[in-house]
């Protein structure tokens, strides 16, 4: 379809919806707030009618298709490999596809229905999407087997003052909880580096010979090699919730239904939350670092 057509198809489109979908004033063309809105309903009926046929293939038969599922980096890179490939074990003939982002961008990319479903850290509710919590993942001191905690096998929390730490970025809810955790245990420490990823985080600690808090599952391969050891430390019992988010409209596939079954061991209860459940799961659960033992990070 040449330029020119595909102008005139547009400009048939806006007088027949009386409203203004492309602002041609700016360069590129940008759409305007009737435009962004057109095409997220646009997406929205593509999605529906993807699924649709979808559900209608697999009636009576096995599961097909694409199923596409958003995940923060740590989730996707930690979980999911061996989860999809238990998927892929019982529905062959449904092509996962996994979407990576920040929590904010796995939000984003639920919200508008570019993924099945999201699994985040610190999931909460709103009017457009349900979570449902998934896990309480821990929290370990971590650091190289070069450094001087390498060789500790019982350390007290006290012992993290003043030290160099390596750790999130922080504006991440994980790394407020865990300043908020080792600041009502009265320990200060000196964070020198940061960043939005445990991925990252967990190579600096490696190449700078370093120490930091990052969670449990991140690191099963570089504790299993040897380049990265877990530090026994008193005092230190934290955990982050991890959560499935989905859209309040319509309903999760048959596909994205088995794939959140396999992770949970139970079907997703689909029902909206009491008003006021918007908060993440483990708000108020805190308690003091030094005697408790909840869920706080």
């Amino acid at each position: 379809m040449t330029q020119s057509a595909v102008s005139q198809a547009m400009q048939q489109l806006e007088d027949s919806l009386h409203v203004q979908l492309i602002d041609r004033s700016k360069r590129p063309l940008v759409l305007t707030a009737a435009g962004q809105t057109y095409v997220r309903g646009l997406r929205d009926i593509l999605r529906q009618l993807q699924r649709l046929e979808t559900e209608v293939v697999s009636i009576g038969g096995k599961l097909s298709g694409q199923l596409k599922i958003g995940t923060i980096y740590s989730v996707g890179l930690s979980y999911l490999p061996e989860a999809s490939e238990e998927f892929a074990a019982l529905h062959p003939e449904v092509d996962v596809k996994l979407e990576f982002g920040s929590v904010e961008k796995v939000v984003e990319m639920t919200t508008d229905g570019e993924v099945d479903f999201g699994l985040v850290s610190f999931p909460r509710n709103n009017k457009t999407l349900q979570s449902v919590m998934w896990q309480q993942e821990p929290m370990r001191l971590v650091c190289s087997s070069e450094h001087p905690f390498a060789s500790q096998t019982n350390l007290s929390l006290d012992a993290l003052e003043g030290i160099a730490l390596i750790g999130f970025d922080r504006g991440l809810t994980l790394r407020k909880e865990i300043d908020h955790y080792l600041l009502k245990a009265g320990v200060s420490v000196d964070t020198r580096m940061e960043f939005d990823n445990a991925d990252s985080l967990i190579r600096a600690i490696q190449a700078s010979r370093g120490v930091g808090i990052v969670p449990e599952a991140a690191v099963r391969r570089e504790t299993a090699n040897g380049s990265l050891k877990v530090v026994a430390c008193r005092g230190l019992r934290m955990t982050r919730p991890l959560g499935i988010i989905f859209r309040r409209r319509g309903q999760l596939s048959k596909a994205a239904s088995e794939y959140t079954s396999l992770l949970l061991g139970r079907r997703v209860e689909t029902e909206k939350r009491k008003s006021g459940s918007g908060k993440h799961a483990v708000e108020n659960s805190a308690t003091d670092a030094r005697t408790g033992t909840s869920v706080v990070a």
